[in-house]
């Protein structure tokens, strides 16, 4: 019987201590545990600035393109892109090359005209004999000497024209602006997009006609880009916007907005509006034409506000607040009032004081 008995009390002993040890255990390694402690952050007085981003082009505000008034073929070529150019300088010598029917016309009027010509001369000089001897009067001859000088100036008339038909020039008048290209306006030649020996064509009601030359006043640029509909609201003209250019990096230009489309378009599944600005520059900036930039639009601001960064807010339905320090890694709740964000840092309308230390409840350091 006291062996039944001892047994029990030799089990229970032992689970007795190995509890007691366990529980040991448990203690010293829970001390050893590296203890969780947290880093502050101060508010702080700063600008905040909400921007989008708006891909496009800079380009020139008017580009001319330069087109003959007459058909034929380009003789010569006087410039090249990237030359500066004034108004009235001439681009290009256009060969005429006539239309046959036309060039029929205009020979057979000349012969007309020469036919007509030697008729009244005869009747110009027999009237001139008689008038010598008295047999007609005066009168009577200015009528003749009139149709004469008329004959005359049709017959040089028709001369102009076949010459002007054939050639696209007049003798009376010298090289005509016809057949030289000249620039219509003051700027830089952008692009000369024909050659020597090509065919050209003037405007007319259903042609558009070829270009010689395009031109442009490089020192008035504008950038055209396009922006989401859900943005286009805090658009207004006036607005500032910082121009980033892929080629030029590391520089930044100034721009104004100066349009706004009233009309957007659908485009990758969103509608967008097309927005223009005129660039600001320096006296000495040259930005080439086609340039792709993006714009880093100003949607709102604020000037030297409270702010934090928002990381440090947490959120709990409607209700965000901060976790104030109150003594070394002691934390109390705080609701703060939030105002514009920039996506990074966000202003602080109430809740907390430039003093107060936010802990950063994200980046927590174990020691």
């Amino acid at each position: 019987m006291k062996k039944g008995r001892l047994l029990p009390l030799f089990l229970f002993v032992i689970l007795v201590l190995a509890g007691a040890v366990y529980t040991l255990n448990h203690l010293y390694e829970k001390e050893q545990a590296p203890q969780a402690r947290f880093n502050v952050e101060t508010p702080r007085i700063g600008d905040i600035v909400l921007k989008t981003v708006s891909s496009g082009t800079i380009g020139p505000r008017k580009e001319i393109a330069i087109k003959p008034q007459i058909s034929g073929i380009v003789d010569e070529l006087y410039v090249e892109a990237g030359q500066t150019v004034v108004k009235g300088q001439q681009l290009a010598r256009v060969r005429v090359v006539p239309d046959m029917a036309q060039l029929a016309s205009a020979q057979s009027r000349v012969e007309r005209s020469r036919i007509t010509l030697v008729n009244s001369k005869n009747q110009f000089e027999r009237q001139e004999n008689l008038l010598k001897s008295g047999v007609i009067s005066a009168q009577d001859f200015q009528i003749t000497e009139t149709s004469y000088l008329q004959a005359q100036e049709e017959k040089l008339a028709a001369e102009d024209n076949l010459l002007i038909v054939k050639k696209g020039a007049a003798n009376r008048a010298g090289e005509t602006t016809n057949t030289l290209i000249s620039s219509t306006v003051d700027g830089m030649i952008l692009d000369v997009p024909v050659e020597v020996g090509n065919q050209v064509i003037q405007a007319n009601t259903f042609n558009e006609g070829t270009s010689i030359a395009s031109v442009a006043d490089m020192s008035d640029l504008i950038f055209r880009g396009k922006i989401d509909e859900s943005e286009i609201e805090n658009l207004h003209v006036g607005i500032p916007l910082i121009l980033s250019i892929g080629a030029m990096p590391g520089r930044k230009f100034n721009a104004t907005l100066e349009y706004i489309s009233p009309k957007g378009m659908p485009e990758n599944g969103a509608v967008q509006f097309e927005i223009r600005a005129a660039v600001a520059l320096a006296e000495d900036d040259f930005i080439r034409a086609g340039f792709s930039a993006n714009a880093d639009v100003v949607l709102d601001q604020r000037k030297q506000v409270l702010s934090i960064s928002e990381s440090l807010v947490q959120f709990e339905g409607p209700t965000t607040f901060v976790e104030v320090q109150t003594s070394s890694q002691q934390f109390e709740r705080r609701e703060v009032t939030l105002g514009l964000s920039d996506g990074l840092t966000v202003e602080v309308l109430g809740g907390v004081l430039i003093e107060d230390s936010i802990k950063r409840w994200n980046q927590p350091i174990f020691e």
